[in-house]
């Protein structure tokens, strides 16, 4: 598995859902199971089956997410900079065809969220980015064609 770097506070999201499912799913799926076993034959039960894939499905994602927190390193955020863009740094660019501005955060991916501007830096536009400086214009290759961006501004993310 690749090392992925992230925030403190991805690592602790992360961290909180492994304690729900551990604590919280996991004895609600044993509960669906024992009560499907005293229901019978085992063969024709249909509640047990589902019960059982729910189980393989829940384990199956509690072990992928303590692989990524076993090969996770925290980013030091004192050693962030805003000379240029780099992982966590919220940058403000312009599209220059339309004018559109537009801020993102660039994250991990596993902390993108869209929703939030947080964008992965192994996106097209993240990739882009990296290492550029205020007042460059950069040319990025998107699924639609190629889009140009002024960077406006380089702050920190966090």
């Amino acid at each position: 598995m690749a090392v992925t770097y992230m925030s403190e506070e991805g690592y602790n999201k992360i961290l909180a859902e492994i304690n729900f499912l551990e604590s919280v799913k996991r004895p609600e799926i044993s509960a669906q199971i024992a009560e499907a076993r005293d229901k019978g034959d085992l063969s024709e039960n249909a509640e047990y089956d589902a019960a059982r894939e729910a189980q393989g499905i829940l384990e199956a994602k509690i072990a992928q997410m303590k692989g990524m927190l076993s090969n996770a390193r925290l980013i030091d955020e004192s050693q962030l900079k805003t000379d240029a863009v780099q992982i966590m740094n919220r940058v403000k660019i312009k599209n220059t065809k339309t004018k559109s501005v537009m801020s993102y955060t660039i994250v991990s991916d596993s902390e993108a969220n869209l929703k939030e501007n947080k964008i992965a830096v192994s996106t097209p536009i993240a990739q882009g980015l990296i290492g550029k400086k205020v007042g460059d214009i950069v040319d990025i290759k998107v699924p639609s064609g190629t889009m140009n961006f002024e960077i406006l501004e380089i702050s920190l993310g966090i």
